[in-house]
C-alpha cells in the first residue's frame, strides 16, 4: 500500500475498524463461555470441591494469557498483527471439543491454558490495530468501542450460557457455543480483515516520540504513569479473577438457579462493555488519572459490600457498580500508554501492561482461592476490596496529574484538557508580529523568538509554558529548546497554531 494513500483516523479506515470491533466480539464470547457455569461444571462433572482446585482453572488462563500478551507485543511488528490474530483463532477452535470431552480435570486445565493463550493473540492483537489504524486522535473512544465489543459479547454469552445450562444441563450444550465463535471468528480474520502495520509506519513518519530505554522496564516500574497504569491493571484482573470464580458459588450457596446466576454475573461484563461506549471518548478529554482513581475506588467498594448482600436486587446493583468502574479504567489504561508511547514501541508498551495486568487473574484465583479454603469465602471478597482501594490510592499519589509524553511536543488536545483543568499553563507564540495578528491561538502570550531570550526572565517558572509558531517545530522547538535550558517546564506544540485553529495550509 501506498504511504500516500494511507490515512489515520477513525471516520477514514471505518470499514477495517468495524470489523475488528466484530472480531473482538466474537474474541470476548469465548471467555463469556465459561463465566457462569464453570464452578458447577467442575463440581458436577469432576468432582472438585476445594476452592482452590476450582480456581486452578483461571490461575492457567491468566499466565498463559498474560505470557502471550507480552509476546504478542514483542513479536507484532516481526510477524504481522493479522498473522498473530489468526493463530489465536486457531488454538480457540479446539477449545470447546475438549471440554465437552475432557476425561479429567487435568484436560480442562489444558483447554484453560489454550484458552489464554488464543485470548492474549487475540485481543492484545485486535487492541493494537484498532490504535495502528485511529492515530493520536480519538483513541480512548477507538479503545472504549474496542473493550465494549468484548465485554458486551462477555456478558452477553455469560447469559446464554447459564440459560442454557439450567435449560439443557451444564454440559455439551452450552460449549456448543464456543465451536460457533471460535470458527465464525476464523474466517472473518481469514478472509477479512487486513495487517495494519503499514499504519504504524505512516505515523512514524510525523511522530515525534522519543524511544524508551527499556519499555518493559520503564512500563513495569519505573515510569510512573506506565507503571501506575500497570499495577492497577493488575489488580483490576486480580479482582475479576476472584469474581469469575466465587461470585457463582456465592449465589449457588444462596440457592438461586443457573439462570439468575448467569443474569448476575452478565451484568457486571455487560454494564462494563455499555460503560466503555461513553468512558472511552472521556479519556480524550478529561483527567484520565482522575478516571483511573474513581473507577478503581468503585471497584473496592463494590466488592467490599458483596459479603453482605444476599437480596437478588441489591447484587444486580453491586454487580452494574463494579461493572461502572471497571469502565472508567479499562480503555484508560489503554489510551494513557498509547500516549505515553512512541508508535515503533507502543505494541511492546501494550504487551508488558498485558502481561501484568492479566496474571492479576492468577494472582486473583491463587489469593481468593487459599483465602476462602483456610478463612472462608466472606474474608477472601473483602480481602480482595481492600487491595483494589489500595490501587486507587496508588493511582492518586503515584501517578503524575499530567501524563508525561515521551514526546518533546504535546498534541493540541492534551494542551486543551490541561487549560481546561490546570490554571498555571501558558501557551506562547514565537512567530512574528505580522503572522501573530494574522491568526493565534486564544489567549497565548505573543513573545518572538527573537525576544525571547530578552523576556525570559518575566516568566514564571511555576507555569508550564507550551511555545506555537505556525505548522510546529521550528521555531517552537527552538523556543521550547531555549525554555528548557534556563530550567523551565516547557515543550512545543504538535501541529502548532494551524493544528489548533484547524487551518488548510496545502
Amino acid at each position: 500500500m501506498d504511504h500516500a494513500q494511507i490515512k489515520l483516523g477513525l471516520k477514514e479506515n471505518w470499514k477495517q475498524f468495524t470489523l475488528l470491533v466484530i472480531v473482538n466480539a466474537f474474541v470476548g464470547g469465548m471467555i463469556g463461555m465459561e463465566r457462569t457455569i464453570f464452578p458447577q461444571f467442575a463440581e458436577l462433572e469432576f468432582g472438585v470441591a476445594s476452592k482452590t482446585a476450582i480456581l486452578s482453572f483461571i490461575t492457567a488462563f491468566g499466565i498463559s494469557k498474560a505470557i502471550a500478551n507480552y509476546y504478542t507485543g514483542k513479536l507484532a511488528n516481526k510477524f504481522g498483527r493479522r498473522n498473530l490474530l489468526l493463530a489465536g483463532w486457531l488454538l480457540a477452535i479446539p477449545i470447546p471439543f475438549i471440554l465437552i470431552n475432557a476425561p479429567s480435570w487435568n484436560w480442562v486445565i489444558f483447554a484453560n491454558v489454550l484458552l489464554g493463550l488464543s485470548q492474549g493473540l487475540t485481543w492484545s492483537s485486535t487492541v493494537v490495530m484498532k490504535i495502528d489504524l485511529v492515530g493520536e486522535k480519538d483513541r480512548g473512544f477507538a479503545m472504549g468501542l474496542n473493550e465494549f465489543a468484548g465485554y458486551f459479547a462477555v456478558g452477553i454469552i455469560a447469559f446464554l450460557t447459564g440459560y442454557v445450562a439450567n435449560k439443557y444441563g451444564i454440559t455439551p450444550y452450552p460449549f456448543y457455543i464456543g465451536i460457533f465463535i471460535a470458527i465464525v471468528g476464523f474466517i472473518l480474520t481469514f478472509f477479512w480483515v487486513k495487517d495494519t502495520r503499514v499504519f504504524v509506519q505512516k505515523e512514524s513518519t510525523t511522530n515525534h516520540s522519543t524511544q524508551l530505554k527499556n519499555v518493559f522496564w520503564e512500563t513495569t516500574l519505573k515510569n510512573k504513569t506506565l507503571s501506575s497504569v500497570t499495577q492497577a491493571g493488575l489488580i483490576n484482573n486480580l479482582n475479576d479473577g476472584m469474581i469469575w470464580g466465587l461470585l457463582p458459588i456465592v449465589l449457588l450457596s444462596l440457592n438461586y438457579n443457573n439462570e439468575n446466576i448467569g443474569l448476575i454475573t452478565a451484568i457486571y461484563p455487560t454494564a462494563w462493555g455499555i460503560g466503555q461506549l461513553f468512558t472511552g471518548k472521556m479519556s480524550d478529554h478529561y483527567s484520565k488519572k482522575a478516571m483511573l482513581f474513581w473507577g478503581m475506588l468503585l471497584q473496592g467498594l463494590a466488592i467490599l459490600f458483596l459479603p453482605y448482600s444476599t437480596n437478588f436486587y441489591i447484587l444486580i446493583i453491586i454487580s452494574t457498580i463494579l461493572g461502572l468502574g471497571t469502565a472508567l479504567v479499562y480503555p484508560t489504561f489503554l489510551s494513557t500508554i498509547a500516549q505515553a508511547t512512541s508508535p515503533a514501541q507502543r505494541a511492546e508498551s501494550i504487551g508488558t501492561f498485558r502481561l501484568w495486568r492479566d496474571l492479576g487473574y492468577a494472582f486473583g484465583a491463587i489469593i481468593s482461592g487459599i483465602t476462602a479454603d483456610v478463612l472462608g469465602i466472606e474474608y477472601a471478597i473483602l480481602f480482595i476490596g481492600l487491595i483494589t482501594v489500595l490501587s486507587a490510592v496508588i493511582v492518586k499519589f503515584r501517578m503524575p496529574n499530567e501524563i508525561k509524553s515521551t514526546k518533546p511536543c504535546v498534541d493540541v488536545d492534551e494542551v486543551k484538557q490541561a487549560l481546561r483543568l490546570i490554571k498555571n499553563v501558558k501557551v506562547i507564540d514565537v512567530r512574528s508580529d505580522e503572522e501573530f495578528k494574522e491568526a493565534h491561538i486564544p489567549n497565548a502570550i505573543h513573545i518572538s523568538l527573537q525576544e525571547l531570550p530578552n523576556q525570559i526572565n518575566q516568566l514564571n517558572k511555576n507555569y508550564q509554558y507550551v511555545t506555537a509558531c505556525g505548522k510546529g517545530g521550528g521555531r517552537s522547538e527552538a523556543g521550547a529548546k531555549l525554555l528548557a535550558d534556563y530550567g523551565f517546564n516547557a515543550k512545543w506544540l504538535c501541529g502548532g497554531t494551524f493544528g489548533w485553529l484547524k487551518i488548510n495550509t496545502n
